[in-house]
């Protein structure tokens, strides 16, 4: 016979509550009290108040980086939402050679982001690729500056994200399409609705809830956005180093010996807060609707 002990569940689940422990909360309670310091790395520092938070409202560099965050995710939440969707409904059919595209489309993904924005560098650099044909054929006099402008920098480092996101978020949409009743496509399909009218009347409401899971991600993600900026803006952040994003300016300030870990907590603290926003904005819209 064998005899249930009440520790059981405990030794199972104590590794991970171990790590979240030591690597989650432990960090997370250490950056909000240094947030209230003028710590630096070779020394321990004091107590300040909300001397770093009031800073904060003087910082040109965080107004910009703040501005290129929101950007970011005005931009690519709606196309990482709809395109994907439009990708899977059209890979999810079985046609001979479909299989192909499956992979070409998700092939982005798996590559590393550090590789694939080296190779985007490369290609929009005043001699790169795009401009070398653009001038060739003749629709362009000159270079455009897509890593020296500001807002072209941007919107390229968002072209980037949003083409090795397509896969990710397409076989996202794939597994929930799976769910959506085709005999809701069949009797729609019956009363005469062409396939314009059955995506937006039974695919779109049949996945709502995985466009508000995908939105959610890329908000968390467009915020925390930071290797596609970093590599093709060199590490300067762009001219004048106006296109930071907030990861970006929280490693400016807390890298080296005499970097300021008390200001970078805090701006570890607003990217936090700024995180959760969208979440909760998110959450409570899909509560309404539910």
């Amino acid at each position: 016979m064998t005899h249930k002990r009440w520790f059981t569940p405990w030794l199972l689940i104590a590794p991970a509550a171990v790590w979240l422990v030591v690597f989650n909360a432990v960090p997370a309670i250490n950056t909000l009290i240094l947030s209230f310091t003028n710590a630096r790395p070779l020394g321990g520092g004091q107590f300040i108040g909300f001397g770093n938070y009031t800073r904060m409202l003087d910082d040109q560099q965080l107004v910009d980086a703040l501005i290129n965050s929101i950007v970011y995710m005005v931009v690519c939440v709606p196309l990482l939402t709809l395109l994907p969707l439009l990708l899977a409904v059209l890979v999810e059919k079985k046609l001979r050679g479909i299989a192909f595209f499956r992979i070409a489309f998700y092939t982005p993904v798996i590559a590393s982001a550090v590789v694939v924005a080296l190779i985007w560098g490369w290609l929009l650099n005043d001699r790169g690729v795009i401009n070398g044909m653009a001038e060739g054929l003749g629709f362009l006099s000159g270079p455009l500056p897509f890593l020296t402008d500001r807002w072209l920098l941007l919107f390229s480092a968002i072209s980037l994200t949003v083409w090795k996101g397509l896969g990710y978020y397409m076989i996202i949409y794939m597994s929930a399409l799976g769910n959506v009743s085709r005999e809701l496509h069949e009797a729609a399909a019956v009363d005469g609705a062409g396939p314009v009218r059955r995506f937006f009347s039974v695919t779109v409401p049949g996945v709502r809830n995985t466009m508000l899971l995908i939105s959610v991600l890329i908000s968390v993600f467009a915020l925390r956005v930071f290797s596609e900026l970093y590599i093709l803006s060199n590490g300067t952040g762009g001219p004048g180093g106006r296109d930071m994003s907030l990861v970006m300016l929280i490693q400016l300030y807390g890298q080296g010996l005499t970097g300021h870990l008390g200001y970078a907590s805090a701006l570890s603290v607003l990217l936090f807060v700024v995180t959760v926003g969208p979440m909760l904005f998110l959450a409570r819209l899909n509560r309404k609707e539910s």
